[in-house]
């Protein structure tokens, strides 16, 4: 017989049957598509050669104006910025006390020491730092005492524990001394969104009486940052916390400060959902937070805008462009994103846009859909003046008009998340492949494990495995950024190799099509040669991908029947020359093809294998 060529639809479809989607590709992982044809993704090396406190929810990247690249990250217990390999911690203060108003006891031969403090304030896992303490009189000593410490039990609202190195004497009787000083950080927000039941739990009549013993509410809000550059100074805030500020001046040895606490600021927000920088007119903004009015009083539809190129004047008055709005629909702004055109914000119901319009309004809001959901603060991307973001059940596109996205796995991604951490969604723009990527939380894993991928060059969807909770494109830095949830950022689209490991290990990748019908499938056919068609683009050493035949007879049928063969490159010039033909033994109807590799400093793309079949008997 001729040869029957193996080309199959781009994209991943698991949308209908596999025999419905004849023709199609059905599963993958570490691939995607270029030119229609599938391929391994890049590889990933180390970009920070520290680690750092907690999960990384966002990134955020600038220059100064003396040339030098600067990284603003959040995670859930502090912020950092990065400047050359080392980062900074640049975590605000939130108080700081007199001398003397902090002590300590210990417990002979226990590290744990309790601090009483009547005003700390402080939450569990919130950081602490003591200076201008003396020795308690035994191994408890000055040097001991006065450092950062993350708090490890709220006893109540006047004491706390923290665990030093060593442990305590017999000798350790002091407190401190009369001159300790005790610097808090801001509290920080959850690394994993946890879960209250019982009486007390959710809204009063939700249900029938006694029924509030299976009413499950989020007991915490995560930790996550948002963050703009005005020039080469930093404007930040903790999502429902406060709004900061970092003069670049000062170097990374300063902390972000309150802007509420900066000299001259007149009427600023205390505390903000979402904040952001109008790049077209120099406005500072804060969403979701308090109004001029009412400080100190978290509104969540509240949205408030500086005087222009300047982030002091917050009064809505005359003499200045600084202003006030309000959504009205929406439970609270969970997000926003600025496009070339405008800035595009949502609510957990509703879609607005806001436009700079000038004087004497400064800026307009109009809601341009309702009915729609986000997953989280983090899972909406711009990509020039299109916006992609994923909802609860559904994927979302706003280009002049918000619409539901066609998706080929849609119910792969939505049967299989992790509903109550579904927040941690982190959205990404991988521009050089035209790529939108969304990290998500399988059903079974309270982190990032997953990601699902829109190609809107090619319309079409892909996914596969990795754990991310951050995502930066490339631009300042020559390639994009991921943060993974143990404290790495990665270059990504490096190499070939997974380099969170050392040495470097193999990136295991593989694409699989549906099954295709040999002949009509009303009868037996016997495959028994393959001529691979494959590049190794630019592998070294002997890179090798294996491709496997699988049989199958009817559409509900088991895969009765599989042949694997490889396929191997044996030169590179003048022309790129790998394995001439492979031989296989398999029979069925209907038959899947799957290629893969699990090798090093291996990549691929396959083009279209052909396969040397004839009829056979039904024995």
């Amino acid at each position: 017989m001729t040869l029957t060529r193996l080309q199959f639809t781009p994209g991943i479809n698991r949308e209908v049957t596999s025999f419905a989607n004849e023709g199609g590709w059905v599963d993958g992982d570490k691939i995607r598509f270029r030119a229609a044809f599938p391929e391994t993704i890049g590889g990933w090396t180390g970009f920070n050669t520290q680690t750092f406190v907690g999960t990384t929810r966002s990134m955020h990247p600038w220059v100064t104006l003396t040339g030098k690249q600067l990284l603003g990250f959040g995670t859930n217990l502090k912020y950092y910025i990065l400047q050359g390999g080392a980062p900074a911690d640049v975590t605000p203060i939130r108080r700081t006390t007199v001398a003397g108003a902090a002590t300590f006891s210990a417990t002979t031969g226990s590290t744990t020491l309790t601090v009483t403090d009547p005003l700390h304030g402080a939450q569990i896992n919130a950081f602490v730092a003591f200076t201008d303490a003396v020795s308690l009189g035994g191994n408890i000593t000055a040097e001991v005492l006065n450092a950062e410490y993350q708090i490890t039990r709220i006893v109540d609202t006047s004491t706390y524990e923290i665990e030093v190195a060593v442990a305590a004497a017999a000798g350790d009787t002091g407190d401190g001394g009369v001159a300790t000083i005790a610097a808090y950080q801001i509290n920080p927000g959850l690394g994993t969104v946890t879960f209250g039941t019982g009486w007390g739990t959710g809204a009063w009549s939700r249900g029938t009486w006694g029924s509030s013993s299976t009413t499950s509410v989020a007991t915490g809000q995560l930790g996550m940052w948002s963050q703009d550059n005005y020039g080469e100074d930093l404007f930040f805030n903790v999502r429902d916390g406060g709004v900061y500020y970092w003069d670049a001046t000062s170097g990374v040895a300063e902390r972000g400060v309150s802007i509420a606490s900066l000299v001259g600021s007149q009427s600023a927000p205390t505390v903000a959902r979402r904040v952001m920088v109008s790049e077209r007119d120099g406005h500072f903004i804060a969403f979701g937070c308090d109004p001029e009015f009412n400080p100190g009083v978290q509104d969540p539809l509240t949205i408030r805008f500086s005087s222009q190129e300047n982030v002091l004047e917050w009064r809505a008055r005359e003499t200045t462009t600084a202003g006030e709005l309000r959504l009205g629909s929406g439970s609270g702004i969970v997000t926003a994103v600025q496009t070339k055109q405008q800035i595009l914000i949502l609510t957990d119901i509703s879609a607005h846009t806001m436009q700079y319009i000038g004087a004497p309004f400064t800026f307009g809001v109009s809601e341009v859909s309702t009915n729609i959901s986000v997953a989280g603060p983090n899972a909406i991307v711009a990509a020039g003046d299109t916006v992609f973001w994923m909802g609860r059940g559904e994927f979302y596109a706003y280009d002049g008009r918000v619409q539901q996205m066609d998706c080929t796995v849609k119910d792969f991604v939505f049967s299989d998340i992790h509903i109550g951490q579904i927040e941690k969604v982190a959205a990404g723009h991988n521009a050089a492949f035209s790529e939108i990527w969304w990290f998500y939380p399988s059903a079974s894993s309270t982190e990032n494990n997953r990601y699902v991928v829109y190609n809107y060059a090619q319309n079409i969807w892909y996914y596969g495995s990795m754990s991310r909770t951050a995502w930066l494109d490339r631009g300042t830095f020559q390639y994009p950024l991921a943060a993974c949830p143990t404290g790495c950022i990665f270059y990504h689209e490096f190499g070939l190799n997974d380099g969170s490991a050392n040495p470097p290990a193999a990136i295991n990748a593989y694409i699989e099509s549906s099954a295709v019908d040999i002949a009509e499938g009303d009868q037996f056919m016997f495959a028994h040669r393959l001529i691979p068609d494959i590049t190794f683009r630019t592998s070294t050493g002997t890179p090798t991908a294996t491709f496997t035949l699988k049989a199958k007879n009817f559409p509900g049928g088991p895969l009765f029947g599989n042949d694997a063969t490889n396929t191997t490159r044996t030169a590179t010039v003048p022309i790129e020359q790998f394995t001439n033909q492979t031989f296989v033994r398999i029979r069925g109807r209907a038959l899947s093809l799957r290629v893969e590799s699990n090798q090093t400093n291996t990549g691929w793309r396959l083009g279209v294998p052909r396969l040397d079949i004839r009829t056979d008997g039904k024995r």
